[in-house]
């Protein structure tokens, strides 16, 4: 079979070693792949993926993932009753006879996300001269063993795109992240320049992870909260259970801007959530309060989530951004006040999140409106860049994206 040399700077090959290095489902490197040959994995494709995928992996990276890969390429390939490349075959006889049981599997990976900038972006201050930038993040391999604190997930990848979309609002800003997890986010945060990152989790071995991830993205870590030296390369992470955190501690950081990525899940979290909300953005939470009447955003079922949600809203993205995180065609509030967002001043927190629960929502909804917060839905006029094309296992239509002010 006589094949042309693919080119990896072509954009189904840049996606489809791009997938490889996050891992992403193999399901979706099979696909990516028959893209590259035209329809099949032609013998070309197969030497494009030994090149730029398979020789390139290191030995801890993933066997059960490369063997399965493997398995399920070379299936892909003999129904089509095309010639599988001897290397195929020897890698994964290898992995055959070396993997006793993949079965448990345990620890935690490194994946490497690439935000490939489109064409045209080279104005914008967050792209790299290369277009792409690429993040090493060891996450966590298995959920199930409660090690979901590490795991990467789809609203960090939303707000990073957001993050790097939309610079200017994090230009020069101080942001506070809650929940961070592999710390992504705060990575995006440092790459558009924010003045000060500080990173929070409550769980130490998260926290522990987190650091080793900004290590290995040549960022040096402050861990002391009263430190005020700051670095461009620094970022401070901090342990911060919700349920404990002092109004005082809290109050010593004061950010122009808060961000949290999928934190609405446990409804027995969400008081200290919004209590730590409250205080970062400058509004304590009253001690005693009931719902409010004025609160349109407490929704009722999944058709009136739709209803809240998908309707008519207006704006450019881009337009207008008067400094504080918000558009003046702003975006749709559905809780708390009915002034234009473009009004607002003071900190705001930008909250990604896949609703999975309705009734979770409606009770973070609810403790927002006695919070006296106000918080509106800018997924449809704030839409982010799509930074991630390759990743076909992200589904970014799930994600909502809010910001929350004081009234």
């Amino acid at each position: 079979m006589a094949d042309q040399e693919l080119d990896p700077s072509d954009p189904s090959c840049l996606y489809l070693v791009s997938a490889f290095l996050a891992l992403d489902s193999t399901e979706s490197l099979i696909s990516l792949s028959r893209v590259c040959g035209g329809g099949s994995v032609t013998e070309g494709v197969q030497r494009f993926i030994w090149d730029h995928c398979l020789s390139k992996a290191a030995e801890n990276f993933h066997a059960p993932y490369l063997k399965n890969f493997l398995k399920k390429l070379i299936a892909e390939i003999e129904l089509n009753h095309d010639l599988v490349l001897d290397e195929l075959y020897e890698q994964y006889a290898y992995y055959m006879t070396s993997l006793k049981d993949d079965n448990v599997v345990k620890g935690r990976i490194c994946k490497c996300i690439s935000f490939l900038f489109p064409a045209g972006s080279s104005q914008l201050p967050s792209c790299p001269s290369s277009g792409k930038l690429v993040v090493p993040l060891r996450c966590s391999l298995n959920m199930l063993d409660g090690d979901t604190g590490c795991a990467l997930w789809p609203s960090s990848l939303f707000l990073s795109e957001f993050i790097l979309s939309f610079p200017g609002l994090f230009l020069n800003k101080s942001c506070f992240e809650v929940g961070s997890g592999v710390g992504l986010v705060g990575i995006c945060l440092a790459h558009v320049e924010a003045s000060k990152v500080i990173l929070s989790d409550g769980d130490l071995s998260t926290l522990m992870n987190m650091k080793l991830n900004l290590e290995s993205n040549n960022f040096s870590i402050g861990t002391n909260r009263q430190e005020r030296t700051e670095y461009s390369n620094t970022i401070k992470c901090i342990h911060l259970p919700w349920e404990s955190a002092s109004e005082n501690e809290l109050q010593d950081f004061v950010p122009d801007v808060i961000l949290g990525a999928d934190v609405i899940y446990d409804p027995a979290c969400l008081p200290y959530l919004v209590r730590l909300l409250a205080i970062l953005l400058n509004k304590k939470t009253p001690s005693s309060t009931k719902p409010n009447d004025s609160c349109q955003g407490s929704l009722l079922d999944s058709k009136s989530m739709d209803d809240k949600f998908n309707g008519s809203l207006q704006g450019n993205a881009n337009a207008n951004d008067n400094g504080n995180g918000f558009d003046a065609n702003g975006g749709k509030i559905i809780c708390n006040g009915t002034s234009n967002t473009g009004s607002r001043k003071g900190p705001v927190a930008y909250i990604a999140s896949v609703i999975r629960n309705i009734d979770t929502f409606n009770h973070f909804l609810s403790l927002v409106d006695q919070a006296n917060i106000t918080i509106t839905d800018l997924t449809e006029t704030h839409k982010p860049l799509n930074l991630l094309p390759y990743m076909q296992s992200y589904d970014r239509s799930n994600v909502r994206l809010f910001v929350l002010s004081c009234k």
